[in-house]
């Protein structure tokens, strides 16, 4: 008899430990998810800052000035479940204002153009690999959320359902291809 109870307790504190682990985890998920969100803000606000300043600095002609500057501040200023359809606009004004190498070159060519081209170029870049972050440790923390005993448990407490950041982050070809 007290053999048993010791083997149900021995069970029951490795079950126990288990579960334990497995919260934690959950819980270093969506601080990681935290964190790479953060980093996908910082990533798209600076990007929209440099786009902004671009189309403000007078290099660019007036048409695509407006066209950049309109998207960049709409993305700024998007709320919460409008922020991936303003920054995926924001990827297609700068896709049709730098569609051409030739308006690259010309924005390279202003006075304190290269600095500007250099910046826009590296905030463009960036943000692909930050979504691509956060999307990734979104999916883990999905992945676990999913398991059985996370739900019967009720593992992951109040924490609400991670969601993938969707946007359209192809940069502008020729800025990247400048660059390379």
């Amino acid at each position: 008899m007290t053999t048993t109870l010791i083997w149900i307790a021995v069970a029951l504190v490795a079950i126990g430990l288990y579960l334990s682990w497995t919260a934690g985890r959950l819980d270093r998920l969506h601080a990681r998810i935290d964190a790479a969100r953060a980093a996908l803000d910082a990533q798209l606000l600076r990007r929209a800052s440099v786009a902004q300043e671009l189309a403000t600095s007078g290099v660019l002609d007036p048409a695509a000035s407006i066209v950049l500057y309109e998207a960049a501040h709409a993305a700024r200023q998007a709320e919460e479940e409008q922020r991936e359809v303003s920054e995926s606009e924001l990827s297609q004004a700068l896709r049709a204002v730098f569609a051409e190498a030739a308006q690259v070159e010309a924005v390279r060519e202003a006075p304190g153009g290269e600095e500007a081209a250099r910046e826009l170029t590296e905030a463009v870049r960036r943000v692909p690999m930050a979504r691509r972050f956060h999307n990734d440790a979104v999916r883990a923390a999905r992945a676990l959320r999913r398991h059985r005993k996370v739900r019967w448990f009720r593992l992951a407490g109040h924490a609400p359902f991670p969601m993938a950041f969707e946007m359209d982050d192809e940069p502008p070809a020729a800025l990247v291809d400048r660059a390379a």
